[in-house]
Parts: C-alpha cells; sequence; structure tokens
C-alpha cells in the first residue's frame, strides 16, 4: 500500500470515531478512486446502507466524459441528493473518506447541498 493512502487511512479512521450516522441523519460516504467517485448514504445505527452511486453508472457515463472528473462529481452530487430526498432523508452527516476537502470532493459536497441535502 502506498504511504499516500495509508495517511488517508488513518485520516478516516479519526474522523469516523467523530461522526455517526443514524436513522434520522445517515452517514453519506464517499469514495475516490484513480477513475470513479462512489457514494453511499449509511445507517450506522443498523448497519444498513440505505443506498449507493458511482460514476461508473449507465446513467452517468453517458452524461459526462472522464471517470473522476469534476463533471462527474457534480452529476453524482446532484443524483444522491435526489435520491436521498426519494429515501425521505434531507439532513445528513458528511464523511469525506479521509480525502482533503478540495476538487472533486468539494464539487460533490457542494452540488449535493445545492441540490436539497443539508450538512
Amino acid at each position: 500500500m502506498v504511504k499516500r493512502e495509508i495517511g488517508r487511512i488513518s485520516r478516516h479512521k479519526r474522523i469516523r470515531r467523530k461522526i455517526l450516522g443514524t436513522a434520522e441523519r445517515p452517514r453519506l460516504v464517499i469514495h475516490r478512486s484513480h477513475r470513479n467517485l462512489v457514494a453511499q448514504l449509511v445507517d450506522d445505527i443498523s448497519q444498513k446502507t440505505l443506498f449507493g452511486v458511482t460514476t461508473s453508472a449507465k446513467d452517468l457515463r453517458v452524461k459526462a466524459e472522464g471517470g473522476g472528473n469534476i463533471k462527474r462529481a457534480v452529476l453524482l452530487g446532484e443524483i444522491v441528493a435526489v435520491r436521498a430526498k426519494e429515501k425521505g432523508v434531507s439532513r445528513v452527516v458528511f464523511d469525506r473518506g479521509g480525502y482533503l476537502y478540495h476538487g472533486c470532493i468539494k464539487a460533490f459536497a457542494e452540488a449535493a447541498r445545492k441540490a436539497g441535502l443539508e450538512f
């Protein structure tokens, strides 16, 4: 494992000690790979994933080119907000996964906020 990834995992563990997703306010987790972004809504108390969306999904690949770029992050944020509203969730706890809050992570978060999620 690369030194940078080990640092990210330790940051994520530190963040996870402080935040917890509940049924009323689930945890919005983001994971970034070299090619794609993955977002999940998780209820930590009942240990259930409400849903997950990825930029490698067919409908997202058609709308924007490239894998982990900012355009796709914005589309992913909007889709996550719409799906969360369908599930009856309007407030979430944002878990940035140990990544710095810039680039794709920031674009995703701002798009989700703009589409109606509160965090």
